[in-house]
């Protein structure tokens, strides 16, 4: 399958392109998201975290003459932010996005989740991980949108990916490099390191990666470049989703804490809960995993 075919066409996803993501997990849409669209994030992303959303807990007051880069020194990520924000909850349904999905996953679609990343001059990435360890869901459906508010080097912290889509969830060791920030991580030292591919893309970008295929990203080493980014998650609105968000939710065959974004709802009957409330993403993960 050539390289090519993990590229996305402005308005058009190819055979090719879906072949490509079924073997290898991933594939990358340049120029997707408009720069008036990007700028909109951006604005947004500075709100969000001046409190100008909703007060979240763990939230900093804005100091006088404070800056924006200031303000947004002091984190890292917030999870759901498009429970507070309306811009953010109207990119879940982007139509350039969404058609892009419903060719990969299917015609009935469902999010569960977004994350707003503003990764500052130093912050620590995340470690070698499967979303699907994190978010199961019953088909193996899961994937992810991740859209570049800034440009994405390997020097500010870019994701990486090896390309494939193991057919399990892969065991979890100690993290001992201080790249990441989570305690613990997938042991990929028996792949070979020329199958890590470092994913540099322009603002405006969207990767999209299965929730099977190993990702991560590391520290950003710049002193002045920040790495936002905007990380949707979706799954066939079929697939049931039994997702206790790490033990901060009670275990449930389906949560119903979604959103519908494309076609049908075949479980509409259940209606809909807002169980999931938006939260600060802690400088370290400290979530042990019973794989250890």
């Amino acid at each position: 399958m050539g390289q090519a075919n993990a590229f996305v066409q402005p308005g058009y996803l190819s055979s090719g392109n879906i072949s490509f993501y079924n073997e290898y997990g991933y594939l990358i849409a340049p120029d997707l998201v408009s720069k008036q669209e990007i700028d909109l994030l951006k604005k947004e992303a500075t709100a969000i975290f001046k409190g100008e959303r909703g007060k979240v807990e763990g939230m900093l007051p804005v100091l006088p003459g404070e800056s924006d880069a200031e303000v947004l020194k002091k984190y890292v990520a917030i999870h759901f932010p498009h429970k507070i924000s309306d811009t953010i909850y109207d990119f879940l349904f982007h139509p350039r996005l969404v058609a892009i999905l419903k060719g990969l996953v299917s015609p009935n679609l469902k999010c569960m989740q977004s994350m707003l990343f503003v990764k500052a001059p130093g912050k620590a990435g995340q470690a070698w991980h499967q979303d699907e360890f994190y978010i199961p869901t019953r088909d193996k459906s899961l994937i992810g949108a991740w859209i570049a508010i800034d440009d994405a080097t390997v020097k500010n912290g870019c994701l990486w990916i090896i390309p494939g889509r193991p057919g399990f969830i892969m065991r979890r060791t100690p993290n001992k490099s201080n790249e990441y920030a989570d305690v613990d991580t997938i042991d990929v030292s028996d792949i070979d390191p020329k199958q890590n591919i470092p994913v540099e893309v322009k603002s405006g970008s969207v990767v999209f990666f299965n929730g099977y295929t190993l990702h991560s990203s590391l520290r950003n080493k710049t002193t002045d470049c920040f790495r936002t980014a905007l990380v949707l998650h979706y799954m066939s609105a079929e697939s049931m989703l039994p997702w206790d968000q790490d033990g901060k939710l009670p275990s449930t065959e389906d949560l119903r804490d979604i959103v519908l974004v494309a076609g049908e709802d075949p479980y509409s009957w259940k209606g809909i809960v807002d169980m999931n409330k938006p939260y600060l993403r802690p400088e370290v993960l400290n979530i042990k995993t019973t794989q250890v």
